[in-house]
């Protein structure tokens, strides 16, 4: 088992290669690591992040297979799948370390800013699943001076459901909040850039992350 200190600068030092155009890509097709793997797999860390086609996690932080237990979902969102997904690994893998990483220029929370400010009667149906889940962390966004500086506005709204995310894992699960009195689980917030491939770690999950 993996300390969550120690799987977080894991994730850290793994983003930096990646960003350095240093990773090792046989980490992710090495054919003696499979046969290790068939039985059992112990993942260092727990990944939620976007399902965006421009953030693929093993990538991102340089790890190979069965280093990395990944859930991706459209706007990084938490429902009950997600949190299960979550309490199964942090529970039968031991995995002390879950990173909810949201990412600049999401699409997902873009189209939820949108739907936001339509009338009721012209939202899109399809989007309904995703938009309420992101609403209740971008809702109050929308009643600021950000609403006159999209680009501000769609950063601030990311940040803001990254954190929100974090918030209903650590206290919306029993067997989580239980995970990290008892056993040291670790549950934070990131944001990758997708300009620069750097990943920024929230280190304070109750106040805004550092620019």
């Amino acid at each position: 088992m993996i300390p969550a200190s120690e799987a977080l600068e894991r994730l850290r030092e793994g983003n930096k290669r990646f960003v350095a155009d240093e990773s090792d890509a046989t980490s992710l097709r090495n054919k003696s690591r499979r046969p290790e793997l068939v039985d059992k797999q112990e993942p260092f860390a727990i990944i939620l992040g976007c399902s965006d086609s421009r953030v693929p996690a093993e990538l991102v932080f340089d790890q190979g297979l069965g280093d990395l237990f990944v859930i991706r979902v459209a706007g990084n969102v938490v429902a009950p799948s997600q949190v299960a997904s979550v309490e199964y690994c942090a529970e039968q893998h031991n995995t002390q370390l879950v990173v909810v990483m949201g990412h600049t220029n999401c699409g997902a929370i873009s189209a939820t800013l949108s739907e936001l400010k339509l009338p009721i009667e012209q939202r899109s149906e399809n989007l309904h699943a995703i938009v309420n889940r992101i609403r209740p962390s971008v809702e109050t966004l929308l009643e600021t001076d950000l609403v006159n500086r999209p680009d501000e506005l769609l950063r601030a709204a990311v940040r803001s459901n990254v954190r929100a995310c974090v918030a209903h894992l650590q206290h919306g699960s029993r067997i989580l909040e239980q995970l990290t009195i008892g056993q040291g689980l670790q549950i934070v917030g990131a944001e990758y850039c997708l300009e620069s491939g750097v990943v920024e770690f929230f280190d304070n999950q109750t106040s805004s992350p550092s620019e």
